[in-house]
């Protein structure tokens, strides 16, 4: 099994900028929050990042047509490694570094090439002679290892399920919105900026919207937009429809008011 991911620290707090985040009105309007909140809701987890081909952004900011995409690893290893000691498969005579590190990233390689399957006895059955070639140092037998690499398949599948759910959507709808314009395309220029509303919001469940928010997520977006054409005035309305989209997904928002 080729490993296609790319070894870059790309999982970065879209407000603050900070490394080793995780997360997930106006324009579309009613119906694109509540629609946009049950997909998410639907399948609401720890998302992680989503990095495109070459270039790589927050939230999958850069990835554009035709480009593969897969998950953040190294976001991803700084994940597992401030939880893996809480997780009821630890054993503290493993460590990190040498012996669960490899098996998290075997999970989010195998989330990546086997698309299309689930976990079960068969994949299983597949992927465990991979793991003699994939555990490097690791002690870890298989047996020792397995439970490892599903929780990272599981959270790699949650993040790879909410975006494609949250792209459906706004691929459908954002041309009725009043923010769009003839001259940038879905995929290139407005999905980055409907990924980085979700992964923002998901990962700041006790934020607001509100004038402060919206300069640092200006900001945000400078860092993160990838090969989007859109200046922030442009990008905006996707960003705050994707942000209210999961605000009403979250657990509190009792009157869906998306506040």
């Amino acid at each position: 099994m080729s490993n296609s991911n790319e070894s870059r620290d790309m999982n970065r707090d879209p407000i603050t900028g900070e490394a080793g985040s995780h997360p997930v009105g106006t324009g579309v309007g009613a119906l694109g929050g509540a629609a946009a909140g049950a997909v998410v809701g639907s399948i609401f987890g720890p998302i992680g990042t989503l990095i495109g081909g070459a270039i790589g952004a927050a939230g999958g900011g850069a990835a554009g047509h035709n480009v593969a995409e897969s998950i953040d690893p190294t976001g991803e290893a700084e994940y597992w490694k401030s939880e893996y000691q809480s997780r009821p498969y630890f054993n503290k005579q493993y460590d990190y570094e040498s012996d669960y590190s490899p098996a998290y990233a075997y999970g989010n390689q195998v989330r990546s090439e086997y698309a299309n399957r689930k976990w079960d006895s068969s994949l299983e059955s597949d992927i465990k002679q991979g793991w003699e070639k994939a555990k490097a140092k690791s002690r870890l037998t298989w047996e020792e290892a397995k439970d490892a690499v599903r929780d990272a398949f599981d959270r790699s599948d949650r993040t790879y399920r909410t975006y494609e759910a949250t792209d459906r959507y706004y691929k459908n709808e954002y041309a009725n919105s009043d923010y769009a314009k003839g001259d940038y395309s879905y995929e290139n220029d407005y999905r980055p900026a409907y990924r980085y509303g979700t992964q923002a919001r998901s990962m700041n469940t006790d934020a607001k919207w509100d004038d402060k928010l919206e300069a640092n997520l200006e900001q945000g977006w400078n860092r993160t937009k990838g090969a989007s054409r859109l200046a922030w005035q442009d990008a905006k309305g996707a960003v705050k429809d994707a942000w209210h989209g999961v605000e009403r997904a979250l657990p509190g928002d009792a009157d869906n008011d998306g506040r």
